[in-house]
């Protein structure tokens, strides 16, 4: 089979972005900086959800699937800092081409990577591939928007119209999966500054999982699942969370309905 990754990021503002470009003082710590842009952004706009740009990856989570089994982990180590984690993603794209999977992935996760991976000057040279280096890539590669090598989820099951946009956790708990656990994006920032990056990047995890399982349920109803290999792949991936031992995964499959 061709290997399935499923990705997800969470995001803290970077704040030494926005001291540059604000020009702010030397004496703001991190935190009065970050509240000058939510505060700039919510007059602005009504939200204090920053510009994909002023966002700086604070946790890389993934589902890799494939003929050995199926994985969930976090990328690099708690101490790793951001040019570390998005090396770590590419390069599982390097040796594996995989099909990448998100749930709005094409208007959040792989911008906010591709900024990063600016800023940091991290090369890419598969993900970016049009053809120039691999033929089959021209008529199917991870950047154009209707080709396959991604999936986004939310988009495609929107029909490409925004305005039909759903949120990941609702979907998940409408078909009997577990949803969102323990907090939610707007809370990363607040665990972050309390040293909680184990607690998020546990959270990125079941992100990824829900993800993953709503793919299954997509491919059962596009027909590249039937009913019995369906329920197999929901047994066998509550099997593999099962034997990680781990508290978040206990709560998580406690919460499954199906």
């Amino acid at each position: 089979m061709t290997p399935i990754l499923v990705f997800d990021i969470e995001t803290i503002p970077d704040v030494a972005g926005i001291r540059r470009l604000e020009e702010l003082p030397d004496d703001l710590d991190d935190d009065e900086v970050a509240e000058y842009a939510f505060s700039a952004r919510r007059e602005k706009t009504g939200s204090d959800f920053l510009p994909h740009h002023l966002q700086r990856i604070a946790a890389i989570s993934c589902v890799f699937r494939d003929d050995s089994g199926f994985r969930v982990r976090s990328l690099g180590t708690l101490t790793d800092g951001e040019p570390a984690l998005i090396q770590s993603f590419y390069r599982v794209i390097e040796k594996y081409t995989p099909q990448l999977v998100s749930w709005n992935g094409g208007g959040f996760d792989l911008p906010v990577l591709n900024y990063r991976a600016l800023v940091n000057g991290i090369p890419a040279s598969r993900f970016w591939d049009l053809g120039e280096d691999d033929r089959e890539f021209k008529w199917n590669n991870y950047i154009s928007r209707y080709h396959a090598r991604h999936t986004d989820l939310m988009d495609v099951l929107a029909m490409y119209q925004a305005r039909a946009n759903a949120p990941l956790d609702a979907l998940a708990k409408m078909c009997g999966f577990p949803g969102k656990l323990g907090m939610d994006g707007g809370q990363v920032w607040h665990a972050y500054q309390a040293g909680e990056i184990e607690e998020i990047r546990n959270y990125c995890e079941t992100d990824v999982v829900n993800t993953y399982l709503l793919y299954c349920r997509f491919q059962l109803l596009r027909g590249g699942l039937d009913q019995r290999a369906y329920d197999d792949e929901i047994s066998l991936v509550k099997k593999a969370l099962a034997n990680e031992a781990k508290p978040h995964w206990v709560e998580y499959l406690g919460a499954f309905t199906q």
